[in-house]
């Protein structure tokens, strides 16, 4: 198995314990402070993570201009997706603003075809369309959310702040993806890290100045709650870990779309730990975003 769909696994499946534990935080915090948690605290680790790669790796880092370019553009586009998300669930709530975002995977596509010139295979453009309809039913079905709605909300800025939301997502990830490939390094790794470690300074940097200016408190809320914020960030680094390695090696469109197994695990979860009980229609989702997965793999 090559090592970018291992790294993709384990990325999504600490990103489904990283969500569960920022959500025990939403009482606690703001949405904008939860999501500060992932950065503040992840930043130390991300430096100490990149120390270690360059002391045993041993390899001079090329620090160049396009690395600093797209870096900052995924850094600033992946905060900005976040507000806008966080829009398009205050207008319309939660279902329809995540129906937009879901539309990520799609969008990455673009971006990598106009910025890196990748493309990708028939067999797994399918794949993907297939396992976002899976997503769709797993994330949009238990609301009773009714494709009319959907339609209407086309009219209104849901529409707008969801499918910005979905295409800044997509920009990041390929502009991590270009600029760790621009270090033009011999280790993945290193050059996975590299970029985690300049993208979590940079939103660090620019989420507390927004905290300070916009939500004063929370960065001392923040500290308050040190101790469950701190295995945010823990569990948010291990998975950004994996993401950032992943998409250093493969295209990003590609990487994306296998992360959607990520709510499979969140469904997992909900069954073995919670106890709850799904419809065939969910079911239907899971069998459909495993299909298309398997179908992304052997394209």
């Amino acid at each position: 198995m090559d090592a970018w769909i291992i790294l993709t696994i384990a990325a999504a499946f600490l990103q489904n314990i990283r969500n569960g534990l920022q959500k025990s935080l939403s009482t606690l915090l703001s949405a904008e402070g939860a999501a500060y948690t992932r950065f503040v605290y992840g930043l130390p680790l991300a430096i100490i993570y990149w120390g270690f790669l360059k002391y045993f790796i041993n390899e001079e880092v090329t620090w160049s201009n396009f690395f600093w370019l797209y870096s900052c553009i995924g850094g600033v586009a992946q905060i900005l997706a976040m507000i806008f998300l966080l829009r398009a669930f205050a207008i319309r709530g939660f279902a329809i603003g995540t129906s937009y975002a879901k539309t990520e995977t799609l969008q990455t596509i673009l971006f990598s075809i106009i910025i890196l010139n990748e493309t990708i295979t028939l067999m797994a453009f399918f794949g993907i369309v297939i396992s976002l309809v899976g997503v769709f039913f797993l994330s949009v079905i238990r609301t009773k959310l009714e494709i009319l709605n959907i339609l209407i909300s086309l009219k209104e800025k849901t529409a707008v702040y969801g499918l910005t939301s979905a295409a800044l997502l997509g920009l990041s990830a390929v502009s991590y993806r270009a600029a760790a490939i621009s270090m033009d390094s011999k280790s993945y790794l290193l050059a996975g890290g590299s970029t985690l470690m300049v993208a979590l300074l940079l939103q660090t940097v620019l989420m507390t100045i927004y905290l300070l200016t916009m939500q004063k408190g929370q960065i001392t809320k923040v500290w308050d709650n040190r101790a469950r914020a701190m295995l945010v960030g823990l569990a948010s680094m291990l998975g950004s870990v994996g993401w950032f390695t992943a998409m250093t090696l493969q295209n990003a469109a590609y990487v994306r779309a296998l992360g959607q197994v990520e709510i499979i695990f969140t469904f997992l979860t909900s069954i073995i730990i919670f106890k709850e009980r799904f419809s065939k229609f969910e079911i239907y989702g899971v069998f459909l975003i495993i299909g298309g997965v398997i179908l992304l793999l052997i394209g």
